[in-house]
């Protein structure tokens, strides 16, 4: 084996690596989430501080997310989120931001760019967890594409160096 292809194999390794790693974060996050009982209305007000702050600061703010791939397995993915509005109407509540992504099993690592904001709605609601027994909990899905679902923004993750390139 030559040296090329053995740094390709390991480059390739690092990303598994990475990919169960934020696979192991996200299912965190969801489990730590239900355990609170949070509920659509307190993730709302959580959402309305991000994009207030993103107003004044430039805030873009860490999310993990699932994404649903062609052969039906959820792989998480990283990105970060400028929040820019939310909107609240007739027992719906939509999120309008920006995400970056930065980080999917298919690409690796993504450096943020002029190219790479997307566009997105998010839709927040309650949902009835089954488990060990049933309870309220809340949930965040992307409303324009239903790939990607599941989605954990951290409000203690924060960078003001995105906002040049939207």
């Amino acid at each position: 084996m030559d040296a090329t292809s053995l740094h390709a194999n390991y480059r390739l390794w690092q990303r598994f690596q990475r990919q169960e790693q934020l696979g192991r974060e996200h299912q965190a996050a969801l489990r730590k989430l239900a355990e609170t009982g949070a509920m659509a209305s307190r993730v709302t007000e959580a959402y309305r501080s991000m994009a207030d702050r993103a107003a004044k600061e430039g805030a873009s703010y860490r999310t993990l997310f699932q994404r649903r791939r062609d052969n039906g397995d959820n792989l998480a993915c990283e990105g970060w989120l400028f929040v820019r509005r939310v909107l609240a109407e007739g027992g719906t509540t939509r999120i309008r931001a920006t995400l970056f992504e930065t980080f999917t099993l298919e690409e690796g690592e993504i450096t943020p760019s002029a190219e790479s904001p997307i566009k997105i709605t998010l839709d927040i609601y309650d949902e009835l967890l089954v488990q060990k027994s049933m309870t309220l909990g809340c949930r965040t899905d992307r409303h324009d594409n239903e790939r990607d679902t599941r989605f954990i923004t951290f409000l203690d993750s924060v960078r003001g160096d995105l906002h040049q390139y939207l």
